[in-house]
């Protein structure tokens, strides 16, 4: 980076939202640490957009390398990707695209025995996976600590966002799992296991729109600018129907 944006070159790449937020509330922003949960076709555009929005501070948790058929809808993936971790590569576009976002790679599957090395200290963890269980346990860690939990997820053309905290109800409370007030003993496990099946379907864009749409809820929580979809509010669209475009209250 030439040396004459050293100093000023964060504000340069923020400058076209500064009209929309003051000065104070995008060094919020800048001063925030958000850690996301997978890299792939959720996370891959919900770290770009957090990056592109000037997050100070990122850490990124996937333990897959890309392959081919990740091509369809991962932002991050290319045929140079391939094979290649998905959180080094992530890490390095990042820093490519805005160099005073300090990004960490955590090169892991997240399970309970890492929770804590990987999650303690966000501000925000945000939810780019495809498996319930993940979920709970992230969930849990989120609500035990107040931590706000972004959840995202699809299927096919269909997509679903929602914001928790200690004052919305839980994630595992609000799609009613199995799990809800339970240990996660071996028992719950498999009941969890049973609520999905095979590899699901996904289209390009609806990651991709689900992925841009945490990184603007994180935006708008920790700015507070703007009306935040928090639980039992459910921001839900369907690409193959324009009137579906809205939220629903479970």
């Amino acid at each position: 980076m030439p040396t004459r944006y050293k100093e000023f070159g964060y504000w340069e790449i923020a400058s076209r939202q500064m009209s929309i937020v003051t000065k104070s509330e995008q060094q919020r922003f800048k001063d925030a640490k958000i850690t996301v949960i997978g890299t792939g076709g959720i996370g891959g555009q919900t770290n770009e957009m957090l990056a592109r929005m000037g997050l100070g501070e990122l850490t990124i948790i996937d333990k897959d390398e890309y392959d081919l058929s990740n091509l369809n809808r991962q932002t991050m993936a290319s045929l140079d990707t391939i094979g290649i971790s998905k959180t080094e590569a992530t890490k390095d576009r990042l820093r490519k695209i805005n160099p005073y976002t300090k990004v960490n790679a955590i090169n892991e599957m997240l399970t309970e025995d890492n929770l804590d090395k990987a999650l303690d200290g966000a501000d925000i963890i945000i939810d780019a996976l495809d498996n319930l269980f993940t979920r709970v346990i992230a969930s849990r860690y989120a609500m035990e600590h107040d931590i706000p939990f972004i959840h995202g997820a699809i299927h096919g053309t269909q997509g679903q966002i929602s914001v928790f905290t200690n004052e919305t109800p839980s994630y595992e409370e609000m799609f009613s799992l199995p799990t809800n007030g339970r240990q996660l003993d071996e028992e719950t496990k498999n009941e969890l296991s049973k609520l999905t099946s095979g590899v699901p379907p996904v289209i390009g864009p609806v990651p991709n729109i689900i992925g841009c749409l945490e990184a603007m809820e994180a935006y708008k929580f920790i700015t507070g600018i703007g009306e935040v979809a928090y639980a039992p509010k459910l921001l839900t669209f369907d690409l193959l129907d324009l009137d579906s475009f809205g939220t629903v209250k479970l």
